[in-house]
């Protein structure tokens, strides 16, 4: 094992790059490792059992590799996986969950919608987030079977993504939704598309700066002290590592290789 002065970050896909992406702006000092599990995506129709698996396997390549910190970029994983990687692990595990309670916050209408996974939307974690913080206000949950996988291919702009985004998020706002929950890292790339269809008076939020954010306060401090690091980034996929890097580039912002996991 490398001596550990890295964060590692994982996804069900590339989804989890918009993570990445704030954890860069808020480390910009330390090397970052991240997995793309694309060869099994979406998590959202995977059992908790299996999805529990692969965290494990993924969290082992990590820490192997060096990170001293291990990030679950998916609130699907998170929901399944979580615990059981923090059993299992001594290291800071930084999950996430769908932002409901900033979302409750900032409603005016009283009304949120959800957009997420199947998995995330019947997990008990998310049950006891909607308990937590709901009160008052209605919580409008919306599935959105196919959006991960044409992030997944690039397709962020296409006729046919456009017509899911609208699909998905056009009952949100007719339910008098004002305030619209991001419940996937995979949609943070599709915001263009979401606010378009939701409309200039829907407020859209996720949770990827907050992530970042929990980061920075879990690294170890002799960690963040370092100087010495070179702050690059690392990619891998568990899917065809050429079509990876071609989206993986794409979402980064600039070009990077991708190794097969």
């Amino acid at each position: 094992m490398r001596n550990p002065s890295a964060i590692g970050v994982f996804d069900s896909g590339v989804g989890g790059l918009s993570v990445l992406k704030h954890i860069r702006a808020q480390l910009p000092r330390l090397p970052l490792l991240y997995v793309a599990d694309s060869a099994h995506v979406p998590y959202g129709d995977k059992t908790p059992d299996y999805i529990r698996e692969r965290s494990v396997a993924l969290t082992e390549f990590l820490q192997r590799g060096g990170a001293a910190a291990v990030v679950i970029a998916c609130n699907t994983a998170t929901a399944a996986a979580a615990a059981t990687l923090r059993e299992r692990f001594e290291i800071p595990i930084i999950a996430m969950e769908p932002a409901v309670k900033p979302a409750v916050t900032a409603t005016r209408s009283g009304i949120v919608g959800v957009l997420a996974t199947v998995g995330t939307i019947e997990s008990a974690r998310f049950a006891a987030l909607l308990e937590q913080y709901a009160g008052d206000v209605e919580i409008v949950t919306q599935a959105c079977p196919g959006l991960v996988e044409q992030v997944e291919a690039g397709e962020l702009t296409s006729a046919a993504t456009r017509e899911l985004v609208a699909r998905y998020t056009r009952p949100l706002v007719e339910r008098g939704a004002d305030t619209i929950v991001l419940g996937c890292t995979h949609y943070p790339f599709l915001r263009p598309l979401i606010a378009a269809a939701a409309g200039s008076s829907v407020q859209l939020i996720d949770t990827g700066e907050a992530v970042a954010r929990q980061v920075v306060r879990r690294v170890p401090e002799a960690l963040l002290g370092r100087i010495d690091s070179t702050p690059d980034e690392r990619f891998w996929t568990s899917g065809d590592a050429r079509s990876a890097q071609r989206i993986v580039s794409q979402l980064w912002g600039r070009p990077v290789a991708v190794h097969a996991l």
